[in-house]
């Protein structure tokens, strides 16, 4: 009769967490920064049809990295709790923390339970609020924890050195011209130092804009507007900077996009 193979639990967890890490570490960062007059994502993501930055509700978004097929189902489960408990109570019941707790309980599940393997995916849920002191930024591991985060936050491959970089750069009250210009900086850095360039054309950025008058907060920022933002000529040539940009969008530089969007993209 054979001998039962055991396992520690402390070892059991120990190989899901390096196992889950190492999927997230594959893929490319995003940042998310606080700015005068809001919260912006910035993905390193050249595609235009699958999302790394997703809006959930009137001032909350979502941002991933890791499995898109993994932290999609993850966002449409968050758009359903979103419009179930808005339609159920009121739309300011809707608060990036319930939205936060409920991803963290579903991480948390998966990542313990031993019949399957743990999601590799890490998440960023923001809330954009009146004012600078009420937004709140949650990050979410692969194991369910929640981190409360300020000022700035990356995930993905290079998060750890990247992170550095924004908290020593990062200030309050920064324009988005300003904050988009430190997020592509942090970005454009190898592990080994160098840097490299990156154009409108391989970003994905959003924000959550608390001056718009209307109640939902997240825009897209797209084409001319971004690449005036990062100092690019209109061809889009040159590396990401945010030099001599203006802040305000102007007619039909934006895309307004709902919660239903396409997955995001992730290599």
């Amino acid at each position: 009769m054979s001998t039962p193979f055991y396992v520690s639990p402390q070892q059991l967890m120990a190989d899901r967490a390096e196992y889950a890490r190492k999927g997230i570490a594959r893929g490319r960062s995003v940042v998310v920064l606080q700015y005068s007059d809001g919260i912006v994502f910035v993905a390193e993501n050249p595609s235009r049809a699958l999302h790394k930055v997703s809006e959930i509700y009137d001032r909350i978004a979502f941002a991933a990295v890791g499995k898109y097929n993994e932290f999609e189902n993850l966002r449409i489960g968050g758009v359903r709790y979103a419009d179930l408990r808005g339609y159920t109570y009121d739309r300011e019941d809707v608060t990036a923390r319930g939205l936060a707790n409920v991803y963290a309980q579903t991480l948390g599940t998966i990542f313990s339970a031993n019949s399957e393997k743990p999601y590799e995916v890490e998440l960023i849920v923001a809330e954009v609020g009146a004012t600078a002191e009420d937004d709140q930024i949650y990050r979410l591991p692969h194991d369910g924890s929640i981190v409360d985060e300020h000022g700035s936050v990356a995930v993905g491959g290079n998060a750890e050195q990247i992170g550095q970089h924004l908290d020593q750069h990062h200030r309050d009250g920064m324009s988005l011209a300003d904050a988009l210009k430190l997020a592509v900086e942090s970005l454009v850095r190898d592990s080994n130092g160098s840097e490299r360039a990156l154009t409108a054309e391989q970003l994905e950025v959003a924000v959550l804009d608390r001056t718009r008058p209307q109640q939902r907060k997240f825009k897209r920022v797209l084409g001319r507007q971004l690449r005036r933002l990062l100092g690019e000529d209109e061809t889009g040539g040159g590396k990401a900077s945010g030099k001599g940009a203006g802040d305000k969008p102007s007619a039909g530089e934006t895309d307004e996009s709902s919660g239903d969007e396409s997955p995001p993209s992730e290599d």
